[in-house]
């Protein structure tokens, strides 16, 4: 069983933001974190779970993720991605996101689990931290779908 752990920060909403990842595997322990120069929080949570998934590289893997994001959670959880997906995103933002993440989700047998955000949950913590300090950092990415519009499509 894999275990991710994800959060998403963003200074302001649009603003500096950044993603933090805990990864865990028996032994093993990988973080990943990334910051964006101008983004939102929702993308940084959705993001988040993508590159933790993207770094998976078995097939088929059982996965757990802990997110505090309702966002992305629930829409996946309750299959509001699949209908987003049918009526091409309209009025939904996000879509170059939710479409990345489409493309990962049959690669594993993924279980999520909402954790509330702040609760002392050491990895969840951990994954906070991360992500605020990419967002904070001093070599922030450009988010180009989202600078550009791109993502309202």
């Amino acid at each position: 069983m894999i275990t991710i752990y994800t959060d998403g920060s963003s200074r302001g909403n649009p603003g500096p933001g950044g993603y933090g990842v805990v990864m865990k595997y028996k032994e093993h322990r990988k973080e990943i974190s990334e910051g964006f120069r101008k983004t939102t929080n929702n993308r940084m949570e959705l993001l988040a779970v993508i590159v933790g998934l993207e770094a998976i590289k078995v097939k088929n893997a059982p996965v757990t993720v802990y997110s505090d994001s309702k966002y992305v959670v629930d829409a996946i959880e309750k299959g509001w991605l699949w209908g987003w997906i049918k009526k091409d995103f309209k009025k939904k933002k996000n879509k170059d996101l939710w479409l990345r993440y489409a493309e990962i989700h049959p690669k594993h047998r993924i279980k999520y689990q909402w954790v509330k955000g702040h609760a002392g949950i050491p990895e969840n913590e951990r994954c906070d931290q991360l992500a605020v300090e990419a967002a904070e950092g001093n070599d922030l990415k450009v988010d180009v779908e989202f600078e550009n519009g791109i993502n309202d499509l």
